[in-house]
């Protein structure tokens, strides 16, 4: 069994795709329940954020574990598998194990270093949990990543400058009115959703020293919890519902918009409406909503200027942050260093199921060898005898050591499976006795799977690039 990731990231395929393809929040155990019940997956997490989807699964076939994965994304987008595949990346095994080794250090994030991943991460692993679809390989994988994700933020600073997509979004927005990256001092900020990405909207417009944030929500209860803790926090909030946008519009600098909803919640006509009393005041819209919350027509109401995702992936793309080289390149080989440290751990585990089964082999054969002894020697005093068998016992717990020792150590290496085959070879172990002592878990194989079905699919296979949270159960 090995460990499939298949997905679509704001590094390999255009906002408008990512929108279609996205899964929102009531739609993940759906997905979840539908992959697991496929032929090849056997546990399943997905991970879908405001710049990526992806699916982590435990496989048995790296051929059917990318049709059973791929088309159930594809059906759920409603898109040919054709046109998401172009822009799908896949990672397998060993790979697969460092890029969620990088994506938990904010490696993988459209802004580089930003830590909400982890939170992202370990919502996403609390919902497959949940929804039972996950087992022993990807719990102790998630919380290996959770762990690695904490030490890169921890030991190398890489977060020090606390940016994230809301962050940058609204120094984005600072520009918009006339003033210094992230200067929103004196300014009314109107926040739609309450969840995770409105409370850091609202902690990043707290410190860009907003004079007043709104909070609206669907659910009022929600948006007034976020309020009341903004105002605790040093700057006035209020809460309302979604249907008070035009008024609260009227008089708003910025409007910061991350619902997670599937549709348009804020309309061009609102927008207008509200603006045509305000005098000609600039409002800059933050779209962070994946898909996307705002009607795009909203860049034509006279005065309002629109951030969103796309804007944003524009901007950052390849953007390198000479201040922080140092920080990434120090992330970069915390990550390696773990993936190869856990990779080992897992070839080292592998092993031991037939190390098992041999001094298993060995204490039968013992156990025969005395059993002999004693219808030939009936009369054998007592003490002789068992004096005896702890003697014939030592002798082959010594002659085994070694050998033992020396396995476990050998198959913490790339080819570290080959020790345990050759094991099972010399001493015609049966093959399904180590799976008897105990299930494997994932393999740290690196193997590449044959091509044809990569070559089927149009998608890319990724090796390996060089690039303390812990999750309960």
């Amino acid at each position: 069994m090995s460990v499939l990731v298949v997905g679509m990231s704001h590094r390999t395929a255009p906002v408008a795709l990512l929108e279609k393809a996205t899964v929102g929040p009531d739609d993940v155990p759906k997905l979840l329940d539908e992959m697991l019940r496929a032929e090849h997956v056997s546990e399943v997490v997905l991970l879908a954020t405001c710049n990526r989807i992806e699916a982590y699964a435990v496989v048995d076939a790296f051929h059917g574990g990318l049709t059973d994965v791929s088309g159930v994304l594809a059906r759920h987008s409603g898109l040919p598998l054709a046109d998401l595949t172009d822009h799908m990346y896949v990672h397998y095994a060993a790979s697969a194990v460092q890029h969620l080794f990088a994506v938990s250090a904010g490696l993988d994030s459209m802004v580089v270093g930003e830590s909400q991943i982890l939170g992202q991460l370990r919502s996403a692993y609390a919902v497959a949990d949940d929804a039972e679809t996950v087992g022993r390989v990807l719990h102790e994988l998630s919380q290996q990543a959770l762990r690695v994700g904490k030490r890169v933020h921890a030991r190398t600073g890489i977060d020090a400058a606390g940016a994230s997509v809301v962050s940058e979004a609204l120094a984005d927005a600072s520009r918009g009115l006339g003033r210094e990256p992230g200067d929103l001092g004196g300014t009314k900020a109107v926040v739609v959703g309450a969840g995770a990405m409105g409370a850091l909207a609202a902690a990043h417009l707290r410190r860009a020293g907003a004079a007043e944030i709104v909070v609206l929500n669907r659910s009022e209860e929600r948006a007034e919890r976020l309020a009341a803790k903004t105002t605790d926090a040093g700057t006035p909030a209020r809460a309302g519902t979604i249907d008070l946008l035009p008024t609260e519009l009227a008089d708003a600098d910025v409007l910061v918009t991350c619902t997670g909803s599937v549709g348009i919640v804020v309309g061009r006509e609102s927008v207008a409406a509200a603006r045509a009393t305000a005098g000609g005041r600039p409002l800059v819209v933050c779209d962070l909503g994946l898909p996307r919350d705002v009607d795009g027509s909203v860049v034509d109401v006279p005065g309002v200027a629109v951030v969103d995702l796309e804007t944003l992936q524009r901007r950052l793309t390849d953007r390198v942050d000479l201040e922080g080289a140092d920080a990434v390149a120090a992330a970069r080989a915390i990550v390696a260093d773990e993936a190869q440290a856990y990779l080992a751990s897992q070839r080292s585990a592998e092993v031991t199921p037939t190390v098992t089964a041999l001094r298993r082999r060995a204490s039968e054969v013992v156990d025969a060898e005395l059993l002999r002894l004693d219808s030939r020697l009936p009369d054998l005093e007592p003490d002789v005898r068992s004096e005896f068998a702890r003697s014939v016992r030592r002798v082959v717990d010594k002659l085994l050591h070694t050998p033992t020792v020396q396995v476990k150590r050998l198959a913490e290496g790339p080819d570290g499976d080959s020790y345990a085959q050759a094991l099972r070879l010399l001493f015609e172990l049966d093959p399904q006795t180590p799976a008897a002592v105990a299930t494997p878990g994932m393999t740290g194989t690196t193997a590449r799977p044959g091509d044809d079905v990569v070559a089927a699919l149009n998608v890319e296979l990724h090796e390996p690039r060089a690039a303390d949270e812990e999750v309960t159960r």
